[in-house]
């Protein structure tokens, strides 16, 4: 999935910058005929419906010539929402301090789900540490299968 995502992220991104976005994240969920592409976006104003019709007429375009995934699948274009989504160490350093949930790839431990607060990341050792409740544990952040902000209100 890894490479798909990769694949997709380095065809899609100078498409979406140059629309005046960011490009949060992709994900790809392989589901026979129901896979689903979704792709993350984002400004500094937020995003509305009309943002996301308008990068997803943009990017079937782009898959339609390039066509980076095989067989069938739904493409969404998305706000991140509340509680976003956390791809790259460039989003664990702009939330530190912020309380996140996150699957690991592989159990730590016997332990794959952990939550707790982002403490401090390294891009030296490519590791977060998350403040949990039992304290602070060090994760490699290619571990990290899945993480998300948790919305507190």
């Amino acid at each position: 999935m890894a490479k798909i995502t990769e694949k997709i992220t380095n065809l899609i991104d100078p498409v979406v910058k140059d629309m005046g976005y960011e490009l949060v994240g992709v994900e790809y969920v392989a589901s026979g005929k129901h896979s689903i592409l979704r792709i993350f976006i984002d400004t500094e104003h937020g995003i509305g419906i009309e943002d996301c019709e308008k990068v997803s007429h943009q990017l079937s375009a782009v898959f339609d010539v390039e066509d980076p995934i095989a067989g069938q699948y739904n493409l969404e274009v998305s706000s991140p929402g509340i509680e976003r989504p956390l791809f790259h160490i460039g989003h664990y350093q702009r939330f530190l301090g912020n309380d996140i949930s996150l699957r690991l790839v592989r159990p730590i431990e016997g332990q794959r789900k952990f939550k707790g607060v982002i403490g401090s990341v390294s891009e030296v050792n490519n590791t977060i540490e998350l403040v949990t409740e039992l304290g602070p544990v060090m994760l490699d952040i290619d571990m990290i299968e899945k993480a998300n902000l948790v919305a507190n209100f």
